[in-house]
């Protein structure tokens, strides 16, 4: 196995409507990929893995997240972590794009679902 080298305009490009989100890594231990929103997304309820941790770091704009039992905004440079069975969901704040990078360990196929929505 190779490591992993994706540069800035490099990656798979999933379309979502007038943006994409950007597979960055996809091996058994972990899936990596750049999420983006505009203002019109509504967000994503608050729910629990069973099985991996669901991580963000955000790049640009502004999110609302929900982390257990609190909610709090999360600004460029903010990382959020869910460790299995933790609550969480988040969704864009104000007017401008939201950029963040998602981290899925172990891969449990979010970036092979994102193909096929």
């Amino acid at each position: 196995m190779t490591g992993i080298l994706i540069g800035p305009n490099e990656g798979e490009r999933v379309p979502r409507g007038a943006r994409y989100h950007r597979i960055l890594a996809e091996v058994p231990e972990l899936e990596a990929i750049e999420l983006r929103f505009g203002p019109e997304f509504e967000g994503v309820e608050p729910h629990t893995h069973p099985d991996h941790v669901d991580s963000f770091y955000v790049l640009d704009g502004e999110a609302e997240f929900t982390l257990g039992d609190d909610t709090f905004r999360a600004c460029p440079g903010t990382y959020v972590a869910a460790p299995i069975g933790v609550v969480h969901g988040f969704r864009p704040v104000g007017d401008g794009e939201l950029r963040m990078i998602n981290v899925h360990a172990p891969n449990t196929g979010f970036a092979q679902r994102l193909r096929q929505a």
